[in-house]
């Protein structure tokens, strides 16, 4: 009876018992455990991975344009965020998976493994970027190392033509100690396919990724040859933000300007239209500071239209103070009153008048005359109709050097006209050329 009731018992147990065993397994049961430990206990990551140390080790390289962060013109830097992978045989990381419960792959901390030493030329400064602590290695020994770099590298950047520009920076990688009979480098991907391969770049920036081409050599120095693998990053700047906010109000201005030469030389109100438009353009041109780039080595070609534009608006308008100045002191010299005839011969007796009351003013001299004449003598008539006719002489020639000089600053100002329009023909032309160029690139 006992039997009976205490046999189910103990298959329960012994069910339960078994449950337990399979769900506490020991780490240090498990083939990957066992197999990272037999991989890296008698592992030197000091030494160089190959059984024969006259046979280099081969770094295949591979790189993605991410995003371009920014563009330096002034200081000549490039900020980049690039996708780079290194794969490499480590002849001391390989197994018979076979004897690993079929395990093919497994990752392992690139801290305790040996890895080259490849570096960018270019590199200025590492920005922070996440820190990928493991490597992927497979049965075979091939180790990939894959990380995302925020690359701040130095180049040469032309400005010359913005915002029509094409920036074309290189990346340089290359072993800082082994030589090429030690590390060789070599492409992961084929060329072709690397330089058309945009799917990962994030375009919705300033920049547009072109391309990104590749290139392997050997640099020979005093220590020997280094492999090295250059990427050329091709980018195109989005200009139409700086043509609205920028060139197109610029021309604006030049064109308003121009409507100022279709007013009278001689005519105070283009002073005053002038001024307005020098103010409204230096304005302009320091709120719009900002936008142009600055660069050492070259100067936009916008800056050079800029300051010509300036120069030829600070001229123009010399050019109206400089006249109308000149004519209003040639009217007050040669204004001679006919007060003076009849009055005196001296200079200290002669009062001067407004020149709009001059023809009044012979009208009234004639009445005047008739008085004073009474008791004179014709001598004294004939005096005074001499220093009118003097008078009318005298406002013929200022009269007629007035017009030479209308006719002489007329055509100054035709000539400045049409070298205006000239510049901004040329200007426009250019700009045009330039987008047409960026468009085909």
């Amino acid at each position: 009876m006992l039997a009976s009731v205490m046999a189910p018992l103990w298959a329960c147990i012994l069910v339960a018992a078994g449950i337990l065993a399979t769900d506490t397994h020991h780490p240090r049961d498990s083939a990957l455990y066992h197999l990272s430990k037999q991989l890296l206990q008698n592992y030197h990551k000091e030494v160089r991975p190959v059984y024969n140390w006259t046979k280099a080790t081969t770094v295949y390289l591979d790189l993605f344009v991410h995003a371009i962060l920014d563009v330096d013109a002034e200081n000549q830097i490039l900020k980049t965020s690039v996708w780079y992978r290194e794969v490499w045989n480590d002849e001391f990381l390989s197994w018979n998976s076979s004897l690993f419960d079929e395990i093919r792959e497994i990752s392992l901390p690139l801290s305790a493994i040996w890895a080259p030493d490849i570096i960018i030329n270019e590199f200025m400064d590492v920005e922070r970027s996440p820190d990928l602590p493991y490597v992927y290695v497979n049965s075979s020994g091939t180790i990939e190392n894959s990380k995302t770099i925020k690359v701040v590298s130095a180049c040469s950047l032309e400005t010359y033509a913005f915002p029509f520009d094409v920036q074309n920076c290189s990346l340089t990688f290359k072993s800082i100690l082994h030589t090429v009979e030690d590390v060789d480098l070599a492409f992961l991907r084929s060329p072709e396919d690397i330089k058309r391969d945009k799917k990962v770049f994030l375009n919705d920036s300033e920049w547009e990724l072109l391309s990104v081409s590749s290139t392997y050599s050997i640099l020979q120095s005093s220590a020997g040859g280094f492999a090295q693998i250059q990427f050329n990053v091709v980018m195109r700047r989005h200009p139409l933000v700086y043509v609205v906010s920028l060139l197109i109000p610029s021309i604006f201005l030049m064109l308003v300007d121009l409507g100022s030469f279709y007013m009278p030389p001689n005519c105070q109100a283009r002073i005053v239209f002038k001024t307005s438009v020098l103010v409204g353009y230096t304005v302009f041109r320091v709120n719009m500071s900002n936008q142009v780039p600055r660069s050492v080595g070259s100067t936009p070609l916008i800056g050079h239209f800029f300051s010509i534009c300036m120069a030829f608006l600070v001229l123009s308008l010399a050019k109206s103070i400089v006249l109308v100045k000149f004519l209003h002191d040639e009217r007050r010299g040669g204004q001679q009153q006919p007060f003076l005839c009849l009055r005196g011969n001296t200079d200290a007796d002669r009062p001067r008048v407004e020149p709009r009351a001059q023809h009044a003013l012979i009208t009234e001299s004639s009445f005047y005359g008739e008085h004073l004449a009474q008791p004179g003598t014709l001598k004294e008539i004939w005096s005074q109709l001499q220093c009118i006719s003097n008078y009318l002489q005298t406002q013929d020639q200022t009269d007629q050097q007035e017009a030479e000089w209308l006719v002489l600053l007329s055509r100054f100002d035709r000539l400045l006209f049409r070298s205006y329009l000239f510049m901004l023909g040329l200007y426009t032309i250019t700009l045009c050329s330039l987008w047409a160029l960026w468009g085909g690139v």
